[in-house]
């Protein structure tokens, strides 16, 4: 789809009050898939920096996203290509995070991906590492997530570069994982009940604010080896958050409050995962963080650099206006699940996939216009009539700790590599001629969708195009070969409907006659 012209209100830190400093030298920035990194990337060149990112696969599409930045593939658990990416850097940030391998399964990846840069950023003779980590106290915080994050900033302050250590609680911005789950939950239920530790407060802050402080942190040099906590202009209890929400958006709920703790943590976050956008492995995380109260001590950064916070209400009225005018640039979904960039392609299946199912019609509508009809199934638009089946999908999907189809999608409207359409993601898109998806629910396989507008063979030049659909199974077990059976009568109900209605809503996409 066609590049979106430059968004000149992207940018938050125009009225920072600290000065740029790209005569310091190269800035690396890790975990630049993710929702922080990706907002990062482009303040930092927009503000004349040479920057240098971190991604593990998929290095052509990272730069065709950042034009301006040095693309270099690699690992935080490969010592060797993480030493290859600090060579020659003044600056890193360290914004990896395994949150998205659940509660079981973070502390691990992290611990090791911080000792890792830590030995190789001594090695290269970096001159300073940044590191975004949670709010909570170390000592007495219940949350294994907060307490990770704590964990991974004294690990890599352990070393002999110098850290500077930002400590957030609940980031609130369009496509931010907690603000979504807030969304979610005041959208969808109309009932609430609210646990004991729902009274627990918190200073929620605003992701144009955090990304000042990692900016105004890089061009203050007072701020190293120093650890600050960072917050918005609000300190609310979780409660307080939710009703302020429904009053926003004009929604009635019921919040039921339960006098005593009955039942686990961790159950209210898998029922969270069911209700809301974001799966059970990321909100179970989350929502241990509930169990502390995350407020900001002592206000060092504000005076080093001083600006106006973003009070909650007015974060989420910027967080609802950005998803009104479908301008959501990064967005939680965007690095889940975890490693997704590094998995198998269908161009690298050795033979091919295992099994196929193809279904075409010829029509007489322009292959742009019946291209874009395409590129925009999924998300708030659905699946046409068959809406039903693919939603029944998500569900197992989501009961299963898969990620459903209710991630949706970004934006309706535009469309890039790695970008997330339900449960599938983005592997492949060349313009107006094919759209490739691949699977990401819980399958005894690997899938794939591939959209394709071909000119009829059998027809005119430019006449008539051949609009198509291929399922593609890859399996070696018996239960996957069953499942596939299993499903194939339904391709040909579902896959014909879909292609009709792309044909048919493609007249909604055509280019204005000049």
């Amino acid at each position: 789809m066609s590049e979106a012209p430059r968004d000149t209100n992207y940018f938050f830190s125009s009225d920072l009050p600290t000065r740029p400093r790209p005569e310091d030298g190269v800035v690396l920035v890790t975990g630049a898939s993710g929702y922080i990194g990706g907002r990062l990337v482009p303040e930092l060149i927009e503000r004349g920096y040479r920057v240098r990112v971190l991604v593990r696969g998929g290095a052509e599409d990272y730069s065709r996203r950042w034009p301006g930045a040095e693309i270099v593939e690699g690992d935080a658990l490969d010592r060797e290509s993480l030493s290859r990416a600090l060579a020659g850097v003044h600056a890193a940030y360290f914004l990896i995070h395994s949150l998205l391998l659940g509660p079981d399964g973070f502390f691990e990846a992290d611990m090791e991906a911080a000792a890792n840069f830590c030995e190789a950023a001594a090695e290269q003779r970096v001159g300073r590492i940044i590191y975004l980590g949670g709010l909570a106290d170390r000592q007495a915080s219940k949350s294994r997530h907060l307490r990770a994050r704590m964990e991974v900033g004294a690990q890599l302050a352990h070393g002999p570069v110098p850290v500077t250590t930002l400590r957030a609680a609940i980031i609130i911005g369009s496509g931010s994982a907690s603000y979504e789950i807030i969304r979610s939950l005041v959208s969808r239920a109309p009932v609430i009940l609210m646990p004991p530790w729902a009274r627990n407060l918190c200073q929620p802050i605003g992701i144009r604010d955090v990304i000042k402080y990692l900016v105004g942190a890089l061009e203050t040099p007072a701020t190293q080896n120093r650890s600050f906590d960072i917050g918005g202009a609000d300190r609310l209890t979780y409660e307080q958050m939710l009703r302020t929400f429904a009053e926003i958006i004009g929604k009635r709920i019921l919040f039921i409050p339960i006098p005593v703790r009955i039942l686990p943590i961790r159950f209210y976050g898998y029922i969270a995962g069911l209700i809301t956008t974001v799966p059970a492995p990321i909100t179970a995380s989350l929502m241990e963080g509930l169990q502390d109260e995350s407020v900001v001590q002592g206000d060092d950064l504000r005076e080093l650099i001083p600006f106006e916070q973003l009070s909650y209400r007015e974060a989420v009225a910027r967080a609802l206006t950005r998803e009104e005018q479908d301008q959501v640039h990064t967005r939680w979904s965007d690095s889940y699940p975890p490693a997704h960039e590094l998995a198998m392609k269908l161009a690298e299946l050795e033979g091919g996939p295992t099994y196929t199912a193809s279904f075409f019609i010829l029509t007489d509508q322009p292959a742009d216009a019946l291209f874009r009809s395409a590129c925009a199934v999924g998300g708030q638009t659905g699946w046409f009539d068959s809406n039903w089946m693919w939603w029944m999908r998500g569900v197992i999907d989501r009961v299963l700790f898969g990620v459903g189809t209710g991630r949706g999608r970004k934006s309706q409207t535009k469309l890039e590599v790695h970008d997330v359409i339900d449960f599938f993601r983005v592997e492949d898109l060349q313009p107006d001629r094919r759209l490739l998806l691949r699977a990401e629910m819980k399958l005894p396989g690997k899938a794939w969708l591939e959209f394709r507008v071909d000119p009829d063979p059998d027809g005119e030049p430019q006449k008539r195009q051949r609009l198509s659909i291929t399922a593609s199974f890859q399996t070696t077990s018996l239960f996957g070969k069953v499942y596939w059976y299993f499903f194939l009568p339904f391709h040909h109900f579902i896959f014909a409907d879909l292609l009709e209605h792309i044909n048919r809503r493609s007249p909604m996409y055509q280019s204005p006659q000049p």
